[in-house]
């Protein structure tokens, strides 16, 4: 076992998933691979299942009854990710939108430079989207000032699902308060973690549209991310934030 896992969720990825599957575990730097489907109908489970007698300490599935959100998949990969003593848990979308090779950066960040939440931005480093129409492109990048703005946070792509978080921070963050289950997970978790007062760095990616296989967006993942962002801010005069992190 390797103390680094990568967390993907997927739903109809049979385009995606055999390709993210190999790229993922023939990176210079080593990685395990949890994917969490739910219930995909194309059948992107039984390519995981046949791919698990491959790499058969490497590659591991859950599957669940149906789609049940984002925020769900990636709390329960981080439980099962914690219960089995991981110290570095990825999050990445199956697509190919965030750079495979790009995870051995993240690890650097954490595992090397002492980070506790490396975030694989987009907007660090300007506006860095591929094949992204600019309604959308303007869309995401307002969505992180409007974050920004209410929260005090400053981080730059408050969004963003590419990220390397430390086992302490996940410990740290009471899992089973996240509310949001769809892309205001990601700020929630963020938000958490920089709340309880984690070192959080942002590390430059490309991101480039998916080229195979459907976008999960819709507009009430846009809604719960505007007004649930204010809510969140509300709910955290009401809860205390003690750092816990002395263990580092």
């Amino acid at each position: 076992m390797n103390n680094s896992i990568v967390v993907i969720p997927t739903y109809n990825e049979i385009e995606n998933i055999e390709a993210i599957i190999r790229k993922v575990l023939t990176l210079s730097q080593p990685f395990d691979l949890l994917i969490i489907d739910d219930g995909s109908p194309d059948g992107t489970a039984a390519v995981v299942k046949r791919l698990m007698g491959e790499f058969p300490a490497l590659l591991h599935l859950v599957e669940r009854k149906g789609k049940l959100g984002l925020g769900t998949a990636y709390i329960h990969g981080f439980k099962w990710a914690l219960e089995r003593g991981y110290e570095y848990i990825f999050e990445m979308d199956a697509d190919f939108s965030h750079p495979p090779e790009d995870l051995v950066r993240l690890h650097h960040a954490c595992a090397v430079q002492g980070k506790d939440v490396a975030i694989g931005s987009r907007y660090i480093t300007g506006v860095n989207v591929v094949n992204w129409p600019i309604n959308r492109v303007l869309m995401s990048y307002f969505a992180g000032t409007y974050v920004r703005m209410i929260t005090g946070m400053s981080i730059m792509d408050p969004t963003a699902g590419f990220i390397c978080y430390t086992a302490r921070v996940l410990r740290t963050i009471n899992l089973n308060s996240i509310r949001f289950i769809g892309y205001a997970f990601q700020i929630e978790m963020k938000f958490n973690s920089w709340k309880y007062g984690f070192d959080i760095v942002e590390v430059p990616i490309i991101f480039t549209d998916r080229t195979k296989g459907a976008s999960k967006m819709s507009r009430g993942i846009f809604k719960e991310a505007v007004f649930g962002v204010i809510s969140m801010k509300i709910n955290s005069y009401f809860k205390r934030y003690i750092p816990s992190h002395s263990e580092k």
